[in-house]
C-alpha cells in the first residue's frame, strides 16, 4: 500500500491559477481565473471562505503568499498593480499597497537566526505600550471606497505586525522589478537590474542571498530561463539593526493606516449631517416663495417673534415640530462622532506616531549602525514637524466643532420654542430663557448656514451651507472657505513679534488656510520619504553575484501558468543552501536537474549540479517479464530538505499519472564534479551533467482517471494537492500516513476501491454541480451564503 492517502477530491468550476499550503494549518489557498480567492481545508477539500473579486482589489490575482506564522495571506492583482494582505480567520482585508509593476510571483520568509542583540530587541520590543494609550476601537465604516474594511478593528490592524521575528514579502515582476517588503507592509529594499521577468523568488532565512528564476528573451527572441543569486549581505550584516528599524516603520505604516479609516468615518459622519441637512432645511429653502430671504426671515422671527404666514406654514408642515427634534438630536449626535473620532483616534494616532518617529530620529543619530541602512535623520526630523501639524489641524477642528455645536443647539432651541408658540402648545421654562450669548449664537448660525455667498454652498447643498466643519474634511487642495478667526489670539500676536520664535524649528507650523485632508496627505507624503530612502539605500547595496543561463521555455508551454511551471526553488535552512529543481523536456525528459548553491554566494559548493533518470524508477514494481516502461516528470516540488514529491507521466498502456516522493539522499552523494562552461546555456552541455538513477519503495501512488500535472506541497503539515492539466480537478492528500495493522490496510483498499468507483461518476456529477451553482448565483446565492456561514462556523472552532 502507498504511504499516503487521497483525503478529498474536487471538480471545480473555474480554472486554478495560484495555489499555496498554509505553513501552520491544514488549509490551503486557490486563486481562480474568476478572481476569487478561495480557502479550503483538507478533509474533504471542503470550502471554508471565498473572497470574490471587486473593483477596488483587481479582478486578477497572480500570486499568493502565506506569513510563515499562517495568520495572513497575501495576493497580489495584476490589474491593478496592487498587494493586498487578507485576514485568514476573517476573510477581511486588513492592508493593500499599489506597486509599480503587476506581480509576477511572491515568497514570503521568516529570519530564524538568533543572537544576543535580537534577544535583548524582542523582550524589549514592548516598551511603547508602556508609554503610549492602547487605541480605541474603530466604529463600523459604511463608505463605498472603505467598505473592504467594514467592521474594521484597531486590535485586527496592530495584528497586521505579527511577530517580532523579522519576516520578509518578496515581490518580482516584469522588467526587472524585485521588492522586498518587512513584516508584508514597510518595503525595506528595491532591487534594480534584474534581468528579465521574474519567475519565482527564493530569500535565504540568513539574508544572506535571494535566488531568482527569470525569463530573459534572448538574442534570438526566445525566452530563456536564468537562474541568479543577488548578494544581499547588508540586511545579513545589519540584522538586529535591520529588524529595528523595519518593526519601527511598520508600526508607522500600520498607524497611517488607522489614521486613514479614523479620516474615513469622521467623513461619513459629516456626510450623514449633509444628508439630514438637504432632507429637511434645503427642501425647505427651495419651495419658498417670497422674495425675502430666508436668512432674513429668520432674523424678523428672532428680532420681532413674528414670522410671515408662509414661512410659519412651512415650519408647521414641511418641517414640524418632531421632525425639528429628530433634527436637531441627529445632528449633535453626528457632530459628536466626528468630536469623539478627533479627541480618541486622530490624537491617539498622532501622539504614537510622534513616539515612534522620534525613536526613528534616535537611531538615525546612531550613524555607526544606522547610517548603512540610509536612515537620514533631516527626514525624519520633517516627517516628526509634519505630524506636529497634523496634530495642530486635529486641534483646530475641534475649536470649530466646538463652535458649530453651540450654535446649532441655541438655534434648534430657538426655533423648537418658537415652533412650540405658534401650536400656542407650553413652552417649558428651562426653554424659554435666552440670554444674549444664545441670541448672538442664533445669529452667527443664521449668517453662517444661510448664507447668500456663492462661495460658500456646499457641493451636496444648493441653499443650505455647513461647510464649517466640512471645509476640514474635504480631500482638496483649495484653501478653506472659512478659515479661522484669529483676530485677538494672543499667542499668534507673540510669535509675529519675536523674532526668535516666528521662524523657530522648535514649533510645528499650522497651516490656518488649509483642510485636515491637506494636513494629512502632506504628512503622508513626508513619512513616505523617511521610508522611501532606506529601501533605495539598501537596494543599491544588493550585487548580482551569480548569472546561470539555463535553458529555452518551449513554445508549446507559452499558454501554461507560469506558477505552476519549473523551476522550483527551495531554502535549505539547516545547510544554508539554495536548490534549484527544473527539466528540460526539449533536451531530456526523463531527467530531473538539482542545482545547489549556498546562501553565502561566495561559498564553494562542491558537486552542485546533477541530474536523477527518471526513466526506470517504477519498473521494479512492474516485474521482471515487463518491458522497461520510461517515465518523464510533469511537476517538482520540495516537501523538504530531503525529499521531493513529483508527478511523473508513463505510457498509457500501463499507468498515465503517478504522485511519488523522490527521495534526495543517492542524489546528493554524487562525488562527479560538473565542469560549467560560462558561454554556454546549460541545455547546451547537459550531456556532461553527472547523472544518478533512483529507485522508489512504496513511496508512489497511481493517479487514476486523471490527468495530472502539478503539485502543491507542504512537508511541514505532510499534506499534498494535486492539480489536472485543464486546472479544474483537484486532489488532496495526507502522506507519510503509516498503517499499523493489516485490518486498517483492508480498510484503506476498500476505501480506494470506493473512490475508484467515485471517480468514474465524477463527470456527470460535475455537470450537475455547476448547473446548481448557476442557478443559486441567480437567485442571490442565499442559499450558498448559510451555507458558507456555517463552514465558516465550523473553520473558527478549527482555527481556535
Amino acid at each position: 500500500m502507498p504511504a499516503f492517502r487521497q483525503v478529498g477530491e474536487k471538480q471545480l468550476p473555474n480554472p486554478v491559477l495560484c495555489m499555496a499550503w498554509s505553513p501552520k494549518r491544514d488549509l490551503i489557498a486557490l486563486a481562480n481565473t474568476t478572481g476569487e480567492l478561495l480557502l479550503h481545508r483538507l478533509a474533504n477539500f471542503q470550502r471554508v471562505w471565498s473572497l470574490p473579486p471587486n473593483e477596488y482589489t483587481g479582478k486578477e490575482i497572480t500570486a499568493l503568499a502565506w506569513r510563515p506564522d499562517g495568520k495572513i495571506l497575501a495576493f497580489s492583482v495584476g490589474d491593478t498593480k496592487q498587494v493586498v494582505l487578507c485576514d485568514v480567520e476573517k476573510a477581511e482585508i486588513l492592508h493593500l499597497f499599489p506597486v509599480q509593476s503587476p506581480v509576477s510571483c511572491m515568497h514570503w520568509m521568516e529570519v530564524i537566526e538568533e543572537s544576543s542583540a535580537l534577544s535583548s530587541f524582542y523582550n524589549s520590543e514592548d516598551e511603547s505600550k508602556l508609554f503610549l494609550p492602547k487605541l480605541p476601537t474603530l466604529p463600523k465604516s459604511y463608505s463605498t471606497t472603505s467598505k473592504i474594511f467594514s467592521e474594521e478593528k484597531s486590535d485586527e490592524i496592530m495584528n497586521l505586525l505579527g511577530e517580532v521575528r523579522l519576516n520578509i514579502l518578496v515581490l518580482g515582476g516584469g522588467t526587472g522589478f524585485v521588492e522586498l517588503y518587512a513584516y508584508g507592509m514597510y518595503k525595506i529594499a528595491t532591487l534594480t537590474g534584474v534581468p528579465g521577468t521574474c519567475r519565482s523568488l527564493s530569500l535565504s532565512s540568513d539574508l544572506k542571498s535571494l535566488s531568482v528564476i527569470t525569463e530573459v528573451r534572448s538574442v534570438d527572441n526566445n525566452p530563456e530561463i536564468c537562474y541568479i543569486q543577488l548578494d544581499t549581505g547588508l540586511l545579513s550584516d545589519c540584522l538586529p539593526e535591520v529588524t529595528r528599524m523595519a518593526r519601527k516603520f511598520t508600526h508607522i505604516s500600520t498607524l497611517l493606516q488607522y489614521l486613514r479609516l479614523s479620516l474615513t468615518c469622521m467623513c461619513e459622519a459629516w456626510e450623514d449631517i449633509l444628508m439630514q441637512m438637504d432632507l429637511r432645511l434645503t427642501k425647505f429653502v427651495q419651495e419658498k416663495n417670497t422674495s425675502t430671504q430666508v436668512q432674513d426671515e429668520f432674523l424678523e422671527l428672532l428680532l420681532w417673534g413674528q414670522s410671515s404666514p408662509e414661512l410659519q406654514a412651512l415650519l408647521m408642515n414641511q418641517l414640524t415640530v418632531k421632525g425639528l427634534k429628530k433634527l436637531g438630536q441627529s445632528i449633535e449626535s453626528s457632530y459628536s462622532s466626528i468630536q469623539k473620532l478627533v479627541i480618541s483616534h486622530l490624537q491617539s494616532g498622532s501622539e504614537a506616531l510622534l513616539y515612534h518617529l522620534s525613536e526613528v530620529k534616535g537611531m538615525s543619530l546612531w550613524k555607526q549602525k544606522f547610517q548603512p541602512l540610509g536612515l537620514d535623520s533631516a527626514a525624519i526630523e520633517d516627517a516628526i514637524t509634519a505630524v506636529g501639524s497634523f496634530s495642530l489641524k486635529a486641534n483646530e477642528l475641534l475649536q470649530v466643532i466646538d463652535k458649530s455645536m453651540k450654535n446649532f443647539k441655541a438655534f434648534f432651541r430657538w426655533l423648537y420654542v418658537a415652533m412650540l408658540r405658534m401650536c400656542e402648545e407650553h413652552v417649558p421654562p428651562e426653554l424659554n430663557k435666552m440670554t444674549q450669548k444664545d441670541i448672538a449664537f442664533v445669529a452667527d448660525f443664521l449668517s453662517e448656514h444661510f448664507s447668500e455667498n456663492e462661495e460658500l454652498f456646499d457641493r451636496k447643498g444648493k441653499y443650505f451651507n455647513v461647510e464649517r466643519v466640512g471645509q476640514y474634511l474635504k480631500d482638496e487642495d483649495e484653501d478653506l472657505v472659512s478659515p479661522p478667526n484669529t483676530k485677538g489670539n494672543q499667542w499668534l500676536k507673540f510669535l509675529q513679534e519675536s523674532t526668535h520664535l516666528k521662524e523657530s524649528p522648535l514649533l510645528f507650523p499650522s497651516y490656518p488656510q488649509k483642510s485636515l485632508h491637506f494636513v494629512k496627505r502632506m504628512m503622508e507624503g513626508m513619512i513616505e520619504l523617511c521610508l522611501q530612502k532606506p529601501a533605495e539605500e539598501i537596494g543599491k547595496s544588493v550585487k548580482q553575484a551569480v548569472f546561470l543561463p539555463l535553458y529555452t521555455v518551449p513554445e508549446s508551454s507559452e499558454n501554461t501558468p507560469r506558477l505552476f511551471e519549473l523551476p522550483s526553488l527551495w531554502n535549505d535552512k539547516k545547510a544554508n543552501m539554495h536548490y534549484v529543481v527544473f527539466c528540460m523536456p526539449e533536451i531530456s525528459p526523463c531527467k530531473l536537474y538539482l542545482l545547489r548553491k549556498g546562501t553565502d554566494p561566495y561559498r564553494h559548493i562542491p558537486n552542485n549540479l546533477m541530474s536523477i533518470d527518471l526513466s526506470n524508477v517504477l519498473s521494479h514494481h512492474l516485474g521482471d517479464n515487463e518491458p522497461d516502461w520510461v517515465y518523464s516528470c510533469l511537476d517538482a516540488r520540495f516537501y523538504d530538505d530531503e525529499m521531493l514529491t513529483v508527478v511523473l507521466q508513463g505510457p498509457e498502456e500501463i499507468r498515465g499519472h503517478v504522485l511519488a516522493q523522490l527521495p534526495l539522499s543517492s542524489a546528493l552523494s554524487c562525488e562527479t564534479e560538473f565542469n560549467w562552461d560560462p558561454s554556454l546555456r546549460l541545455d547546451q552541455q547537459s550531456g556532461a551533467i553527472p547523472c544518478q538513477s533512483v529507485v522508489l519503495g512504496n513511496q508512489w501512488r497511481d493517479l487514476e482517471n486523471m490527468k495530472a500535472q502539478f503539485v502543491a506541497v507542504n512537508g511541514i503539515r505532510k499534506v499534498a494537492c494535486v492539480l489536472s492539466a485543464n486546472l479544474r480537478h483537484v486532489r488532496v492528500f495526507e502522506m507519510d500516513v503509516e498503517d499499523e495493522e493489516d485490518e486498517e490496510g483492508t480498510e484503506s483498499q476498500n476505501a480506494s476501491t470506493d473512490q475508484d468507483r467515485l471517480e468514474a461518476s465524477m463527470t456527470s456529477q460535475v455537470e450537475g454541480e455547476q448547473v446548481a451553482e448557476g442557478e443559486a448565483e441567480k437567485c442571490g446565492g442565499d442559499v450558498y451564503q448559510k451555507a458558507e456561514e456555517h463552514l465558516e462556523s465550523e473553520e473558527a472552532l478549527e482555527l481556535s
